[in-house]
Order: C-alpha cells, then structure tokens, then sequence
C-alpha cells in the first residue's frame, strides 16, 4: 500500500509516521524546501525564534503520540512553565496565571478578593468537562454522521452547555471583567473570539492550570527537525520543493498526484494543506461551502542586544478595552487601535536562541484575517506597538533592537493559509465538532484530509490527536478490505 502526503505540516508528518509503522510505503510531498508549515523557526545572524505556535499545551497527548510512533520521552525535553504568564493592564495591575493551584488562589486574593471560591468550583467543573469534551470529540472522528447525531453525543454537548460561548461560561465562576477575561481569552490561541466560540473550547483555559503550559528546549519548532531524521530513518521519501498542482480522479478514486507535468501514483492520498485551500486539488470538488477564517496575526520578531531580566516567558498586555479588541478583530475587520498583545521572550530559559549575551522576543497581536486591511503600510502601527512596550515593563526594548523582521497576514496568505488566518478555520459552532471538515472529507474512497483546518481542530497537540485519528480509520479500513 503507497500512501501520498500532500504538504509537510505536523499533521502530515505524524500520520505519515504512524503509516510507516502500519506497513505502508509513504511519500511526501511539500511545495516548500523545507518541512513543518507554520512550525518553523525565523533566524536571522545568530538569533532563532519560533515562527509559529510557542505556547505548548497537553504535553501528555504529545508524548502519548511520539511514543506510538516510536519516539521516546528522552528525545525530546519540555519544561514546565509556572507561572503560566503574567496580564498586565494599563493602569499598572499584573495579575499571574498559576498552574500550582494554592498560588493561583494566592494571586485571586490578592488581587480579585472574594473571587477564590469561584476558582475552585471552576476547576472541579471544568475537569468533568475536559474529561467528557475529548472522549466525545477530540478521540473519535465524525465520518460517520449518526457518530454525532446519536442520544449520547447530543446529551454531553448539553451537558458541556454548547450553546453558550466560552465567555458566557466563564461568567457563572467569576463576576468581575478582568477575570472572566483571563479564563476565556485563550480561544485566540486557535483563533476565536470568547464571544463566539461554543463553550466546549473552555478545555482549553482550563488545560493550561490542569496540564500546565510548557516549553520545547530549543524552541517548538525543533520538533521537525526530530520527526523528519525519524521519518528518513524509517525510509519516508520526503520530496522537498514539489508542489502538487491538482490530483489526478477517476469517479469515485484518486489514481495520483501531478507535479511538474508528471502523473505520480500511490493507492491512498492524504491533504495536509490548510482545508478550504487544498480542496480545490481535487478536480470536481463539488461542495462550494465556504468556510469563516480564524483570526490573523501581525507577528513581530526581535533580535535584542541585550537581556531583559525582568521579564515572563509568556505574558500578555492587555488593552483597556478587550472586548473593543474582539469586536475590531471578529466583526468589523479592521486594524484595533488598542490591542491586546502577547510577548514571548525564551531567552529567560533558553540561552541557546541568540549570541552570547542577546535575547529574542516574538510579539503577536491579534488581527483580522482577509483583505480588509492594507498590510503594506504598517510602520508607524508598529513603532506605536514598540512605545506601548515601553511603556509596559519593557523599557529600552527599541533601543535594544538589532534586528526586526514583521509578519503580516497577507505573507500568512501567500505561504498558503486561508485568507490569513493563522489557526485553520474559526472555532465557531458550525465549524467544530461534525460541522468541521472530516478526514475523509470528499465522496472519493481514497482522499482524506488531516490539519489545522480538519476535525478535530488546531493547535499543535490537536493537529496531532487528529493524525492519530486518520491512522487509526486508515488501519481499520485496510483490515476491513482484506478480510472481505
């Protein structure tokens, strides 16, 4: 059995692992000269910084996968971030995020007195929660409608209360603004709105105190390097700088894929590409469904010249006027003029990122997706974002720059993500759960689809939960041909 991986993100690559070990000759192919998609580093003369994701969740379902595919524990080494991150308000409150949970209740007194007990009905519900949300939805896939429209799939996304958004959620634990905030921001981790995704996203605030947040010693990114020597170990043939211009269909299957004006053919065909772009590989796609990006990011990469002690791994500043973000970002689609912003600075742990005595920071500030905004005209909106910097903790940070490289969601675009989106399609409700793009999500019997973009959704551990997925279906359905 010849299996095709069209694009090299993590989902392609873990599924391509676990078919290796099924028995499967694999072959992939991706258009770029180098793997991972959006997990990738950005260097620059000594300095090297995650282009992508940086926040790492569910350590245990990541080491869960690695290890099923052959990868142990000690090959790759995460550090447990605690605090998780600091939120800093313009009026000068920094309010710390804990996994530990008695310092958690610590920091609420401190600074939100009264608010502890909601703290801990919090975590005693959302556990239930977590653990009823990922046996219903993020480890079994919706191929099979009736999987979801059954009593009990229906009952737990009741149970989960569904149809309220992860803000209205949060508010029946915390009643002051600040902290409803704080537990319902994380949505922009896959890019969503508290305001508009369903509440069975709130696993995803309550995992950072429950699982905590880590971090991959020599950065995220330093992942692929570790799957792709595995893969070509394994005997993988990774073709590099080959991008598949359409897919070569007879009625009902897929006989290959055309690159460079050649017919390559292979038995089964999996789209690792961002969905509502990959699909249109496929000759006669029939459905014309259109699909709501998730949000963008105007990403800042800094190399520094200097330290700055004083400052979190992660940490958040945080604008007067969040929902005034949200609404700037998710409806109006039009560049915030107070946003939110997220700093990441690994250099606090990780000396190995820049030259001797420098440091590197990322800052992201969410943004809209689509073509509403003229990206090529943003230096001042920068430079405005650098003086809130300095003003927030980080003073002397424009004066310590050596160097600067900005990314825009029109660059998002033209790597290849959907209308610049950074996280797939939106969490919204018709896009999760059997709303979601499906791994076999066309009427052919051998195309199937894995990524950000695919049930059950984005963000790195997930991406990989949903390969783990694929491989599982692809496994049953070639035990179920042979023995018909």
């Amino acid at each position: 059995m010849k299996t095709a991986i069209i694009g090299g993100g993590i989902g392609g690559l873990i599924t391509a692992l676990y078919l290796r070990q099924q028995g499967d000759e694999v072959v992939i192919y991706e258009k770029d000269f180098q793997l991972g998609g959006r997990l990738a580093f950005v260097e620059h003369q000594g300095y090297r910084i995650d282009k992508g994701p940086t926040i790492v969740l569910l350590p245990d379902m990541i080491y869960t996968i690695l290890e099923e595919v052959g990868i142990k524990r000690s090959e790759i080494e995460l550090l447990r971030i605690d605090p998780l991150y600091k939120l800093n308000y313009p009026d000068g409150m920094d309010f710390y995020k804990w996994s530990d949970t008695e310092k958690q209740i610590n920091e609420i007194s401190r600074q939100f007195p009264g608010q502890e007990n909601g703290f801990l009905t919090y975590l005693d519900q959302m556990k239930w929660r977590f653990d009823q949300g990922k046996s219903a939805f993020l480890d079994r896939s919706f191929v099979r409608k009736n999987d979801f429209f059954n009593p009990s799939t229906l009952k737990t996304l009741w149970k989960l209360k569904a149809y309220q958004t992860v803000r209205e959620q949060v508010k029946q634990f915390f009643s002051h603004p600040r902290l409803q905030e704080a537990f319902s921001f994380q949505t922009l981790y896959i890019g969503g709105s508290p305001f508009r995704s369903p509440a069975m996203y709130s696993l995803v605030p309550f995992s950072e105190h429950y699982h905590g947040i880590w971090y991959v010693k020599g950065g995220y990114a330093s992942i692929v390097s570790l799957l792709e020597s595995k893969l070509r170990e394994r005997g993988v043939t990774i073709m590099l700088g080959h991008e598949v211009t359409s897919l070569e269909t007879s009625q009902s299957s897929c006989r290959g894929v055309w690159i460079d004006g050649q017919l390559a053919e292979a038995d089964r065909f999996v789209l690792n590409g961002d969905f509502p772009l990959a699909r249109k590989l496929v000759p006669k796609e029939q459905s014309n469904k259109s699909y709501t990006p998730s949000s963008a990011c105007l990403l800042l990469y800094l190399g520094l010249s200097r330290p700055f002690e004083e400052a979190d791994v992660h940490q958040f500043i945080m604008s007067d006027d969040f929902d005034k973000h949200m609404k700037d970002v998710f409806v109006d689609k039009q560049l915030p003029k107070d946003p939110s912003m997220y700093v990441f600075y690994p250099s606090k742990i990780d000396s190995s990122l820049a030259p001797h005595g420098k440091a590197v920071m990322y800052v992201l500030i969410p943004v809209p997706s689509g073509s509403n905004i003229n990206w090529t005209k943003i230096d001042k909106y920068v430079d405005n974002r650098l003086d809130i910097l300095e003003n927030r903790g980080f003073k002397g940070i424009k004066a310590a720059i050596d160097w600067m490289e900005i990314r825009t969601p029109a660059d998002a675009e033209q790597e290849g993500l959907y209308e610049g989106g950074s996280f797939g399609i939106a969490p919204t409700l018709t896009q999760s759960g059997v709303f979601r793009p499906q791994l076999r999500p066309f009427s052919y019997n051998n195309i199937y689809a894995v990524g950000a973009s695919v049930h059950p959704g984005g963000g790195i551990p997930i991406v990989m939960q949903g390969a783990k997925l694929l491989a599982d279906y692809l496994k049953d359905e070639k035990n179920r041909l042979a023995s018909s």
